[in-house]
């Protein structure tokens, strides 16, 4: 079984790498978005895991071709900053999972499909907070208005200033 590992960080993908070569899998790395194409192409994995933030880089941007490259492959996209929007938009583009750091190789061959999660450390199932869905939403209509506070504020139908005052405040844990 063939894997790429897709992730800008040596360390973390140093240490993921060992753990899923551990468990019998051949694991070929990529640092880059042109890195990540080349190693698909040459290897043709059966699993992907490519961090959403490459050097810079979001890794949606590359998630199409990776799909053309690797149409039965599994993709799963990490990152360290989760949000509704971004596993939205991964899913649509062709991710199969979208998971959270910190993710372990476990949860990882999970996502892929590869292992079945232990049901001992399945986390009880808890709805979102009101302030939690309310920045979700807000992350969603911002990131559809590329960014743009003023067009954003405007599309939620609430002032600009306070808008500003609810992206400097830090998400809602729940």
């Amino acid at each position: 079984m063939t894997l790429l590992l897709i992730d800008d960080d040596p360390a973390f993908s140093l240490v993921l790498r060992r753990a899923l070569s551990r468990r019998g899998y051949d694991v070929h790395t990529a640092a880059t978005p042109e890195q990540a194409l080349e190693a698909a192409s040459a290897h043709d994995p059966d699993g992907i895991v490519l961090d959403l933030n490459l050097a810079g880089e979001s890794g949606l941007r590359i998630l199409p071709t990776l799909r053309q490259h690797c149409p039965d492959a599994a993709i799963v996209v990490l990152t360290g900053y989760a949000s509704i929007a971004t596993a939205v938009d991964a899913i649509k583009l062709g991710a199969t999972q979208y998971l959270a750091k910190p993710a372990s190789a476990d949860d990882i061959l999970a996502a892929l499909g590869h292992s079945e999660p232990d049901p001992e450390q399945a986390l009880p199932e808890q709805p979102m907070s009101v302030r939690r869905l309310t920045w979700e939403h807000i992350q969603r209509v911002l990131a559809e208005h590329d960014g743009n506070v003023s067009a954003t504020a405007r599309a939620l139908d609430m002032h600009r200033r306070t808008l500003q005052r609810m992206l400097a405040k830090r998400p809602a844990n729940r």
